[in-house]
């Protein structure tokens, strides 16, 4: 087994979020959780600890952070950020703690309709975003300030971001590997093993790629 690390989940509830934290513990890993409703993470596990909490109001996050490997954001409400940048006042609150405990590496999933630093949308994935997607344009602009700022302010940290393509809860439908310009539209548990592989690979540090489909 790989030595033991300490994984600090966030969104850990959510349905990307839930599979991640299995397979963590399925790996041998420690796993620290921060969860509105804890009684939604049907994983039960001695290596497991679940606090309970919101993003947007946490009085323990050097807490949290201390003695923490890996930090990992799966969050999203669609909702909440159509109205403010809640992950983005949660990222710019992060970043400090992980400083102040000296934590480096940081993986952040966002979704691939939402724009990288510095470049723009295909055309295609403009009119999917404008259209289809419209009404998701809240959570599309709070996933890019937080690329933004993790850009030009974080660099000191290992930070990575993933533009995933999530569709549904279904079976592993193969493995995702990382893509500048092509997206899949994966399942939950595949977008999981995706986060839980990138974390360890260190060329992903600095980049906000997308993630495809290997072909056999």
């Amino acid at each position: 087994m790989n030595q033991q690390k300490t994984f600090l989940v966030f969104g850990a509830t959510g349905q990307t979020g839930q599979h991640f934290v299995s397979l963590a513990l399925k790996e041998g890993h420690k796993v620290r959780a921060l969860a509105r409703n804890p009684a939604k993470l049907a994983v039960k596990n001695p290596d497991l600890a679940v606090h309970q909490g919101s993003v947007t109001d946490i009085s323990n996050l050097d807490e949290l952070v201390q003695g923490a490997d890996f930090v990992v954001s799966m969050l999203g409400d669609a909702t909440l950020q159509n109205n403010a940048k809640i992950n983005t006042a949660f990222v710019q609150n992060l970043v400090p703690a992980m400083r102040r405990e000296g934590v480096k590496r940081f993986l952040y999933q966002a979704g691939g309709l939402s724009k990288q630093p510095g470049k723009p949308l295909s055309p295609a994935f403009w009119i999917i975003r404008n259209t289809l997607a419209r009404g998701y344009i809240g959570q599309h602009e709070d996933n890019e300030a937080v690329m933004e700022y993790l850009a030009k302010e974080a660099n000191d940290l290992e930070w990575m971001v993933h533009r995933a393509g999530i569709g549904s809860n279904g079976p592993s439908k193969g493995v995702l590997e990382r893509s500048a310009s092509k997206v899949s539209i994966a399942t939950f548990v595949d977008c999981a093993a995706y986060n839980y592989r990138t974390l360890m690979d260190t060329s992903a540090i600095h980049t906000c790629d997308m993630s495809c489909y290997r072909k056999d």
